[in-house]
């Protein structure tokens, strides 16, 4: 470490730096979840429903890969200079969203926002270390934690009541007031510390691991509707993937500072909920993709009352999760709490199987707030599990490896969920529509302005086309509740120790 000027702790505003890390936080995690009661309008005056989840992955994506880097250059360029940076991007990326005139154009500026994203949920923890005490830091990670739950049940309401009331641009566009406002405050407030810890960064392995997810999400999205399964492009996709895939190990095996560590996998509880926060991850962001188009097509209602719909499903989710967390403390054993979540997911996720058009709206809610119940301990279980059995040199970059995995598990299940939906549902009322009518613009007005008999049969068709996707979920919680079987019983430890973690 070179010190090029004295701490100055003395100097901070705690509240005020809380105050706008917590809004920028809320931010980046509100975009994670806002667009999807949006989804159906966008899609219905941009056209493109074959790549409707891509609205979705690209900000995934990117956010995933870029967010083990920032926590390094801010340590080596500063923090400040660093979260200003992620705020500029991530704003820039709101603009020309709300710009967009294509899908391809939002896709793209969907992927720069998530550049941004990744490196505001980085650094908010980081920015805490340098402003709050140790003892002081578990309430502000409540906070933190309550920004995140604020986003999960407001991202879905917020989107529908913009759409519905002002357009879909509008869910981009707020971001801008508080996220100005944040940044001016965070800029007044936060004096550097003047410290800087030089870094190998890992710019190979961040390349290929980009590399890799990419191919995946390229020829899972569009093998076998926009290339055919046998096509040069997807052949030359699955082999990038493969080829990058090899490469990322090989250098992570040398790399000083690795993004991922092959180390972790040396520790059951990770790798276990590895696997299973992948999944996790796939379940929570498929059903927040899928959910409002099912709403809003299929039942008629309105982009808000979407969004109200969907509250079951963050209401679970924050339940579960909190529920989970109470019996940890109370007990200091969490072995069994993800297998008790994940039968609740695949009850959920089976009983959405058999979801029809006809379907009462209070069943609808009831099952997604099931869902809820069996993501919830998944997501905290597993962030405490792993913090507890790997050693504290470790703490940071396990936490942050666990974060990916999740992230990852929700960019690849779109992906593919959105392939399987957009060819079920062509295949299925391409023929029933009128000359002229497009599958990709079957928004909710479009739907009740078809004639009864046709209208009937696309709805059908749109609930029947969701309906691989919640197998598959199915399948692959069970699979989830196979690999939560071999966890070890570590009991959690009830004493905090003195030496900070080594992690960033």
């Amino acid at each position: 470490m070179t010190e090029t000027g004295a701490p100055a702790e003395s100097k901070q505003a705690p509240r005020l730096i809380l105050a706008a890390v917590a809004v920028m936080l809320l931010l980046a995690s509100l975009d994670q979840t806002i667009v999807s009661t949006a989804l159906p309008t966008i899609v219905a005056e941009l056209g493109g429903l074959d790549h409707l989840s891509w609205v979705v992955t690209a900000y995934l994506l990117t956010s995933t890969v870029v967010a083990p880097l920032y926590g390094k250059l801010g340590d080596l360029y500063g923090r400040k200079i660093m979260m200003q940076t992620s705020v500029v991007l991530f704003l820039l990326g709101s603009v020309l969203a709300g710009q967009a005139g294509s899908m391809l154009f939002l896709i793209l500026a969907r992927g720069l926002q998530g550049i941004g994203g990744g490196g505001l949920f980085v650094l908010a923890f980081t920015v805490v270390a340098d402003v709050v005490s140790p003892r002081d830091r578990g309430k502000v990670q409540g906070i933190f934690a309550g920004a995140f739950g604020l986003s999960s049940v407001a991202g879905p309401l917020l989107g529908g009541y913009l759409v519905e009331n002002l357009s879909w641009r509008w869910i981009f566009y707020v971001n801008l007031p508080l996220g100005i406002f944040a940044l001016v405050v965070f800029a007044i407030a936060f004096k550097p510390r003047g410290i800087r810890t030089r870094h190998r960064i890992d710019y190979l392995g961040a390349v290929l691991l980009t590399a890799c997810l990419s191919a995946v999400i390229l020829f899972t999205s569009l093998g076998g509707r926009t290339f055919a399964w046998d096509s040069d492009f997807i052949r030359a996709m699955i082999a990038l993937s493969v080829v990058a895939l090899i490469g990322f190990i090989y250098v992570e095996r040398k790399a000083q500072e690795p993004i991922l560590p092959l180390s972790l996998f040396r520790h059951r509880t990770f790798a276990i909920f590895a696997g299973v926060g992948a999944i996790g991850g796939a379940a929570l962001f498929g059903t927040v993709t899928f959910m409002p188009l099912y709403l809003q097509v299929a039942k008629g209602v309105t982009p808000t009352n979407s969004g109200l719909q969907m509250l079951p499903l963050m209401t679970g989710i924050l339940a579960g999760s909190i529920g989970a967390g109470g019996i940890m403390g109370k007990t200091g054993r969490y072995r069994r709490l993800p297998s008790i979540g994940l039968v609740a997911l695949i009850l959920g996720m089976g009983l959405l199987t058999q979801l029809r058009a006809d379907t009462p709206h209070w069943q609808v809610m009831a099952l997604i707030g099931l869902v809820g119940l069996g993501i919830g301990p998944i997501l905290s279980v597993g962030t405490t599990s792993i913090q507890n059995a790997v050693q504290r040199s470790m703490l940071g970059v396990a936490t942050a490896s666990f974060t990916l995995f999740r992230q990852i598990g929700g960019s690849i299940g779109i992906a593919l969920f959105g392939a399987l939906f957009t060819n079920r549902l062509s295949a299925q009322i391409g023929r029933s529509l009128p000359a002229g009518a497009e599958p990709g613009a079957m928004d909710a007005a479009h739907v009740a302005a078809l004639p009864p008999e046709i209208r009937e049969a696309v709805v059908q068709a749109i609930t029947n086309a969701m309906h691989p996707i919640f197998l598959i979920l199915v399948t692959l919680a069970i699979v989830a509740l196979l690999l939560a079987l071999f966890l070890e019983d570590i009991k959690l430890s009830d004493r905090v120790d003195e030496a900070e973690p080594v992690g960033h």
